[in-house]
């Protein structure tokens, strides 16, 4: 997929591939509960200052791209599957 990405050819990643993929990362550290909840729940009201807390308490920048990342697909996939189910 990387190289794919790298020649600028489109991205097909099948919804269980994705699923697994956000699955096997490891767990969030447990300071970043409330902020993934917030991630889950409104993302759209999370600032700089939530992240900043978060580097306060001990997490890198990678682990709160990746969790942030993996909560959103996570819960993407969550609503677009629900929505499937009351339109299939």
């Amino acid at each position: 997929r990387a190289q794919a990405a790298a020649e600028g050819r489109p991205l097909s990643t099948p919804v269980d591939e994705l699923r697994a993929e956000v699955a096997a990362l490891p767990p969030p550290p447990g300071a970043m509960g409330p902020y993934l909840e917030k991630v889950r729940v409104c993302a759209y009201e999370v600032t700089d200052a939530d992240v900043q807390a978060l580097k306060d308490a001990g997490c890198t920048e990678d682990e709160i791209f990746e969790q942030t990342v993996a909560v959103a697909i996570g819960e993407g996939l969550r609503r677009l599957e629900a929505r499937l189910r009351v339109v299939g």
